[in-house]
C-alpha cells in the first residue's frame, strides 16, 4: 500500500499537476488571442472595460440574483468558494505541492479547512440533485455534467473521510490512497472538460463583448452569402 501512495502522490501527481496547469494555460491563451485577433479585424475596437469587469465580478459572484427560488445557484456558489479554497490551503496539500513544485504559501487551519470541505460537499450534493430531480435541470444536464460532479466530488468525500478515522469505517491508508487517485483523476480531465471553465470564467464577458463587434461590412457579406441582397435580415 505504501508503494502505491507514493505513485499516487509522487509521480501521477506532477503528472496529473502538469496536465492540469498546462491545459488550462493553453485554454485561456488560445481564447485571449482569439479575442485579439477577432477585435483586431472588427470595425469597432472600443471595450467597455469598467462595465465589463463589474459584470464579470458580478456573473461569477451573482449575490444579488439570489432568492429563495435560486437554490441551485446559491449551492453554486457555495460550491465553488469550498472547491477552491479547501485543497489551496489545506496545509497536506500545501506541503504535497512545495514537494513537487517547490512552491509554498500561508495554509487555514484544519477546522476551517473542514467547514470548506462539507460545504463543497453539500454543494455538490444540492446541484446533483438539481440537475437529476426537476425537469428544468434534466433539460439542461448531460452526461458529462453529472460525471464531472461526481468526478469533483470525490475527492473531498474521501479527503474528509481520511482526514477523520474515528468517522470512517474503511482502513485510512485505502482511503487515502482513494482520496489521492481521485484528486489525480479531478487534475487530469479538467482541461477535457467543463472544468476547463476554471479559467475561462473571467473572459466569459470580454468573449461575449467581443463577439459582437463585427468586422466592416458584416452585414452585406451576410446578406450576400444568403442571397438575400437588399433584403432585411
Amino acid at each position: 500500500m505504501e508503494a502505491w501512495l507514493e505513485f499516487a502522490r509522487g509521480p501521477l501527481f506532477r503528472l496529473a499537476l502538469a496536465i492540469f496547469v498546462l491545459g488550462l494555460i493553453r485554454h485561456a491563451t488560445l481564447t485571449v488571442l482569439a479575442m485579439r485577433t477577432a477585435l483586431r479585424r472588427a470595425g469597432d475596437k472600443k471595450l467597455p472595460g469598467p462595465v465589463l469587469r463589474k459584470a464579470t465580478v458580478r456573473w461569477i459572484f451573482p449575490i444579488r440574483a439570489y432568492d429563495e427560488k435560486k437554490t441551485f445557484s446559491v449551492a453554486s456558489v457555495v460550491f465553488h468558494i469550498g472547491v477552491i479554497l479547501a485543497p489551496l490551503f489545506l496545509a497536506t496539500h500545501v506541503a504535497l505541492i512545495e514537494r513537487a513544485v517547490g512552491l509554498s504559501w500561508p495554509t487555514l487551519p484544519n477546522l476551517v479547512v473542514d467547514i470548506l470541505t462539507l460545504a463543497a460537499i453539500v454543494g455538490i450534493v444540492v446541484m446533483f440533485a438539481h440537475r437529476v430531480g426537476t425537469t428544468q435541470g434534466r433539460a439542461l444536464s448531460r452526461g458529462q455534467d453529472l460525471s464531472i460532479l461526481i468526478i469533483v466530488g470525490l475527492p473531498f468525500v474521501t479527503g474528509f473521510m481520511a482526514m477523520h478515522p474515528t468517522l470512517n469505517p474503511i482502513p485510512f491508508e485505502f482511503m487515502l490512497l482513494m482520496h489521492i487517485l481521485t484528486a489525480d483523476l479531478a487534475l487530469l480531465v479538467a482541461p477535457f472538460t467543463k472544468l476547463v471553465h476554471i479559467a475561462l470564467m473571467p473572459t466569459t464577458q470580454y468573449v461575449s463583448e467581443v463577439g459582437w463587434h463585427f468586422v466592416p461590412d458584416a452585414g452585406e457579406k451576410v446578406a450576400k452569402a444568403l442571397g438575400k441582397e437588399n433584403q432585411p435580415i
